[in-house]
């Protein structure tokens, strides 16, 4: 707990430097007239091409949630829509995330017993993002959980099988789709999209929005043939729309440079979960055209990655699972160190803290309730995850001082039995049982970067703000390119819930624009 005073503390310095500074600056802008920031955004966006190569009602960038998303609805609506990706295939960070998604008094927990509501969703987002979120949006992804739930079950086609527990969240409230992975939602969206007739162009990159002399985005030059990361690859085209222009091209986390403008401690020694073309052009280039951002240095570090594994690896679904049902060590000290439960960014820097990889362990009878075995078998088929006989052992692979890990999970143990922890108040749920049956199963932790939450000011809408702080017509934005939906800190399984309600709200209101010539 008092970690969480500490960094509630830290929150209220930096929130109060940072967002001054930036309402500060937007003030300014806005003094100086709207003529101004025109005058700004023609500038940095070029001239109108000549002739256009293209043209469609909507364009979207991005193919993971939040683009398919948008896609789907703005093509229901009836526009014509081109969705461009830069990588060779479809589903970008959507794709290799774990598959689950926030959903307020979903029907798996009335089958449990646990009392849910939007309203408690919308507190549990705020506490974890220390009041930072911005209340609208934050709101509107908590009333609308359930509605995107069915939309993505009734109308997408996906399959999710399972309630799931994650750091922060004061109940089980997440669901998991059948494969435990994003493709399991990502997939089901591709093809519904191309079976409504909506266009797809791969290897296509986004290089700047063009915008009209009175600031309106009517556009979009692009490069085709494109070959990620090299930029001198592929052809200038110009493709104009008709409507709207729909960003969606998710975070900055692979982009070290950019990172560590926002944040320097997040350097070349910190890898990421993301995959590689998360590198956030697309942000910079609306920021260029007359978009503000926010809060572009909460980068959140995932606290349950394995330095034993490259990526994402399969960690994440082992840990996750296990918080609640077992402890997490410092194994030079060999106690418990953190609140198992709390949020990404209370683990994380504890971890940091420390300055090396922990351990997380469970015993075969909870590891066996939580994880899926074909996470426990691709973690131990890497080696990320070790199965031990005895305790001993597990402490001496680790180097952990053994008489003091096992007074610590006697201690643990204690705890389990009476369904509460004096030292972190870890949530210790019903059915945890003490660690005592071998097998042992166990994993070093160690964070990398995850997920940003800042990006670009958006209303409800989903329509990108200016610098005037007016919405910027023709230009909507959705996902993790844009910012103030999650504040300080993103409670996990809440990236899916986003993109799908602020894609759907886009692609819809991007469809209803009037066309501009």
């Amino acid at each position: 707990m008092s970690d969480e005073i500490s960094q509630e503390s830290e929150v209220t310095r930096r929130s109060f430097l940072k967002t001054t500074g930036a309402v500060a600056a937007a003030a300014g802008l806005a003094m100086t007239g709207l003529a101004a920031t025109v005058r700004q955004a023609e500038a940095a966006c070029g001239e109108m091409p000549k002739k256009w190569d293209e043209t469609y009602d909507v364009i979207i960038v991005g193919t993971g949630f939040a683009g398919l998303s948008a896609a789907i609805e703005a093509r229901h609506a009836g526009a014509e829509v081109l969705v461009i990706e830069k990588m060779r295939t479809h589903g970008g960070n959507s794709i290799i995330n774990g598959g689950e998604m926030a959903v307020a008094g979903n029907k798996w927990q009335k089958e449990a017993g646990i009392q849910d509501s939007p309203e408690l969703f919308m507190k549990d987002l705020l506490k974890a993002g220390s009041s930072l979120n911005h209340p609208e949006l934050a709101r509107t992804i908590a009333e609308q959980s359930g509605e995107a739930l069915d939309w993505c079950q009734n109308f997408v086609g996906a399959r999710f099988v399972k309630l799931v527990f994650h750091g922060g969240h004061s109940v089980k409230r997440s669901v998991q789709t059948d494969n435990a992975s994003g493709s399991g939602l990502v997939n089901p969206l591709f093809t519904k999209a191309k079976s409504m007739g909506v266009k797809f162009q791969f290897t296509t990159k986004m290089e700047r929005l063009i915008t009209s002399k009175e600031g309106r985005v009517v556009g979009l030059e692009i490069r085709k043939g494109y070959k990620f990361p090299d930029d001198r690859s592929g052809k200038a085209s110009f493709v104009k729309a008709r409507k709207a222009v729909v960003l969606a091209s998710g975070g900055f986390s692979q982009n070290v440079e950019l990172r560590q403008i926002q944040d320097p401690r997040i350097d070349s020694r910190f890898d990421s979960t993301n995959h590689p073309g998360a590198t956030g052009e697309a942000t910079l280039a609306a920021c260029q055209a007359g978009a503000m951002d926010v809060q572009m240095d909460w980068i959140q570090m995932g606290p349950w990655t394995s330095p034993d594994e490259k990526g994402f690896g399969h960690v994440p679904q082992f840990c996750e699972r296990l918080v609640g049902y077992g402890p997490m060590i410092d194994p030079k000290s060999g106690r418990r160190f953190i609140q198992e439960t709390g949020n990404r960014k209370v683990r994380a820097d504890a971890m940091m803290a420390l300055g090396y990889p922990t351990i997380i362990f469970g015993d075969a009878v909870n590891v066996k309730r939580q994880v899926l075995p074909h996470t426990l078998e691709k973690g131990m088929a890497n080696g990320a995850i070790k199965k031990f006989d005895t305790i001993e052992e597990l402490a001496a692979t680790y180097g952990i001082p053994l008489a003091a890990l096992k007074e610590e999970i006697a201690k643990w143990n204690s705890y389990v039995e009476k369904k509460k922890d004096p030292d972190f108040n870890c949530k210790i749920f019903p059915e945890t049982t003490p660690t005592v049956a071998a097998p042992f199963y166990a994993c070093r932790l160690w964070p990398r970067v995850h997920h940003c939450m800042g990006g670009l000011v958006i209303d409800k809408n989903a329509q990108v703000k200016g610098f005037n702080l007016k919405p910027l017509k023709g230009l909507y934005a959705a996902g993790e390119v844009t910012g103030g939906v999650h504040g300080a800190v993103r409670l996990g399984t809440c990236a899916m819930l986003d993109c799908v309600v602020f894609g759907r709200i886009a692609g819809k209101n991007a469809a209803k624009e009037k066309n501009w010539g």
